[in-house]
């Protein structure tokens, strides 16, 4: 019996550690949106690991292209990817993906607590945001000198594109 009380207080204690931890999170995650939301470049940059979301988007086109086209891929793709990383980590670009998740430029961004519920932790220690409860991640976070950064997208990245 004490036993599965101490195993009892650890899985309340890892919970309450992972509910803290999407809280957290969630502040960043919400002036993320804000920036996005409003274009704002700098606050944009502020909750953004510029070189990791870059690589992350730069393999998922190399791995698509790879895919898709084999060896020819091997010698464009680089190139293509290295252009397309530079361009794509923009507010404006990500305006689409906060659209997937409901967020137009009308659309009151919600509180910290709201979109803690969207996030997940992850076993690594980074939190990711799903579109639904048990769905895949989209966006992955991770906290970088006590700021949550955005530095993966494992979403399609055809839906990144910039409007002209």
């Amino acid at each position: 019996m004490r036993r599965l009380l101490l195993i009892l207080a650890a899985a309340t204690s890892l919970a309450a550690c992972a509910s803290m931890q999407r809280l957290g999170a969630a502040s960043d995650v919400h002036a993320l949106l804000i920036s996005i939301r409003d274009n704002d470049q700098a606050a944009f940059d502020a909750h953004v690991d510029r070189p990791a979301l870059k690589q992350a988007i730069q393999q998922q086109i190399e791995q698509k292209a790879a895919k898709r086209y084999g060896d020819l891929a091997s010698l464009l793709a680089p190139g293509l990817a290295e252009f397309a990383g530079d361009t794509l980590v923009q507010p404006a670009v990500f305006k689409q993906i906060a659209r997937q998740y409901g967020y137009a430029d009308d659309t009151k961004i919600p509180g910290a607590i709201v979109i803690a519920g969207a996030l997940k932790p992850l076993p690594d220690g980074r939190v990711c945001a799903v579109k639904k409860k048990d769905g895949p991640c989209t966006l992955v976070f991770t906290k970088e000198a006590g700021v949550w950064k955005l530095t993966g997208f494992e979403g399609d990245v055809k839906d990144l594109r910039l409007k002209l």
